[in-house]
Formats: C-alpha cells, sequence, structure tokens
C-alpha cells in the first residue's frame, strides 16, 4: 500500500479559493480510481494550509492516480501550490 501525507500550502487567499471550487470534483474523481483506499484533504486552523492524506493499494494505482491528477483540471489550476508530502511504502502483514 502506498501512503502520502502531508500539506497543501496556499501562498494567497486566491490560492485557497481555487482549492476549495476544485476540490469537490477532484476527490469525486480520485475516490473512483482503481485502488484508491482513502483520500481525504481537509483545511487546517490556517485558511492557507491543507492536510492531504491518500491510500492507494499499490505503486501502480498511485502512479496512475498521479498521471491523472497532472492532467486534469485540478493538477492545472494548482499546479503552482506548495505541496509537501511524504509518501511511504507500507506492507501488509
Amino acid at each position: 500500500m502506498i501512503v502520502l501525507t502531508g500539506i497543501l500550502r496556499c501562498a494567497t487567499q486566491a490560492e485557497a479559493d481555487i482549492v476549495r471550487r476544485l476540490l469537490p470534483e477532484h476527490t469525486r474523481l480520485t475516490h473512483a480510481e482503481t485502488g484508491c483506499l482513502a483520500f481525504e484533504v481537509t483545511v487546517t486552523d490556517d485558511p492557507l494550509i491543507w492536510r492531504v492524506e491518500e491510500q492507494f493499494s499499490d505503486r501502480e494505482t498511485f502512479a496512475a492516480h498521479q498521471q491523472r491528477t497532472r492532467a486534469s483540471a485540478w493538477g492545472e489550476a494548482t499546479r503552482a501550490i506548495v505541496r509537501e508530502y511524504e509518501i511511504t511504502e507500507v506492507n501488509a502483514e
């Protein structure tokens, strides 16, 4: 399983508004992806910082998610927003 945790750090209120506007559709599309086990993006106490938590079944499904995301409206509109992510592989025992 691939686990991504971290933050999306908006520099301006305009960037945060883009996240708020596009996040529902991005979330819907991500949940529909093969291999998506969990996906949650939530605003923190700081309205410019969003907590990101993702789980995908394996490297291949995570790579497909990243590829789809880069080519999406979300990917285009949020490209300049800073992401501070940690990606780990967790082996099921």
